[in-house]
């Protein structure tokens, strides 16, 4: 339920306390001393300190301030002597969440640290869920029924409630996240954070810092003590995505994490328990980068406890009427609105940028019908290509950029039109008004001005 650190330099205080709060279910360590407090703190990790104010040499405000500069994340509860309010407030402003006055009753104890301990639960949380990548369109649910699809949930369903190492393997655009979200949410850390970082994303002497945490002053900049992801993700889950892009210095750290389940802030001698499941996605064969010397061995056995690999789109085409309509029902759309023409050529393409080359190829879709409802036209799928025909499925990456492919689309039928709006927003399949809507939106209010066809086009199309 929690560790707590009781602080009092009566030792019949501490007695009574740790007795009381050990019967509702805590992990309770007492001490008589200010110094035994910190010393205390200094070897172990406590969710919360209910600690008397008037001690010496070491007083409780001296505590708390050393709490939240080692913890920020640790609740305090104070306990002071009556017409002592003034001093009480103070520890409040120090971080303090609440303060008792003696004598005091142990069920108002008992309460106030059932209280202080689900706030610190829930701030802890928010700030690991701020640092979350952003969940994909359309929920977090795994969407088709084809046998492909089916065989991962079954495994998902099977590995979920373990407390297991996951390696998610799959091309870019697959889901690899949206694995490790339904992993988490079918396991016993539901109720804990999902914290995603992307390995490839941060530079190594960042990442170390972001995964671990750093000790103020341990490297330039370092102003104060900082909690990592590990920490944040405290009763939940990490997900490493593109774990193989991660630097050798940080992969050592990993192995660490996962062989001991402990970690080291950066500049910080002191060890720290991890209490995390780890979920680790790539993109790539990670035994290509062992061959190549940038990716530990051992730390990719260490991983591949439980591989995953989720099938590209190509493999589960089956899957492709009902995630359009998943994709439509997000955008507001009804789903049994694409005409079967249009299913069929979604059927036929090759998706080399996978389920989220579906989902931008629909919400491209949506924008250029406007009001209207979506058909052929505004199915567009050589818009991603790189030197391929329409509806190539060569699987080239290309350029998946939505805004970017509509701006180059906005452009070319102005051109067409001589910059006609009118007539542009025709060969789009747009309403007049919807297309001055994007233009102000992407930037190209300019885009056709000048030419005299543009002139005097009055209200139609709107």
């Amino acid at each position: 339920m929690g560790k707590i650190l009781v602080v009092d330099d009566e030792e019949k205080i501490v007695v009574l306390l740790k007795s009381a709060l050990t019967q509702k279910g805590y992990e309770v360590t007492g001490v008589t001393s200010g110094e035994a407090a910190l010393a205390a703190v200094a070897q172990s990790d406590f969710d919360l300190v209910l600690t008397d104010l008037r001690m010496e040499p070491v007083d409780g405000m001296t505590v708390i301030r050393q709490v939240k500069q080692a913890s920020p994340g640790t609740a305090v509860v104070v306990l002071t002597a009556y017409g002592e309010v003034k001093t009480a407030v103070e520890a409040l402003r120090l971080g303090a969440a609440h303060y008792l006055t003696k004598p005091f009753n142990f069920e108002e104890v008992a309460l106030v640290v059932q209280k202080s301990l689900a706030a610190a639960g829930v701030q802890r949380q928010n700030q690991a869920l701020r640092q979350a990548v952003n969940r994909p369109l359309g929920g977090q649910e795994l969407v088709g029924e084809a046998a492909a699809t089916v065989a991962l949930k079954e495994m998902i369903a099977k590995v979920a409630p373990s407390e297991t190492t996951v390696l998610i393997r799959g091309e870019s655009g697959t889901g690899k996240e949206l694995v490790a979200r339904a992993i988490h949410a079918a396991s016993a850390r539901c109720h804990g954070p999902f914290v995603a970082v992307n390995c490839a994303a941060i530079a190594e002497n960042l990442l170390e810092s972001e995964l671990f945490g750093y000790r103020r002053g341990g490297f330039t900049g370092a102003d104060s003590d900082r909690e990592g992801l590990f920490e944040a993700a405290r009763d939940g889950s990490l997900f490493l995505d593109e774990v193989g892009e991660a630097g050798l210095g940080v992969q050592a750290k990993l192995l660490r994490v996962l062989e001991e389940r402990k970690m080291n802030r950066v500049g910080d001698p002191r060890e720290r328990e991890v209490d995390v499941r780890i979920v680790a996605a790539t993109n790539r064969p990670l035994e290509q980068a062992i061959a190549a010397g940038t990716f530990r061995q051992d730390l990719y056995y260490r991983l591949l406890v439980f591989p995953l690999d989720v099938p590209p789109l190509r493999e589960r085409s089956g899957d492709i009427p009902q995630l359009a309509g998943h994709f439509l029902r997000a955008l507001g759309r009804a789903p049994g609105q694409l005409p079967a023409s249009a299913l069929k050529r979604l059927r036929g393409y090759g998706w080399p940028g996978n389920v989220r080359e579906l989902r931008n190829v629909l919400e491209r879709a949506h924008i250029l019908a406007g009001d209207a409802p979506i058909d052929d036209a505004h199915i567009l799928l050589e818009v991603g290509q790189m030197g391929a025909g329409p509806d190539s499925g060569d699987g080239g990456a290309g350029d998946l950029n939505l805004a970017d492919n509509e701006r180059r689309l906005i452009r070319a039928a102005l051109d067409r039109a001589q910059g006609n709006k009118s007539q542009a927003a025709k060969l789009l399949g747009i309403t007049r008004r919807t297309l001055y809507s994007r233009l102000n939106l992407l930037g190209l209010v300019d885009a056709g001005k000048g030419d005299p066809s543009g002139r005097g086009e009055g209200t139609a199309g709107q």
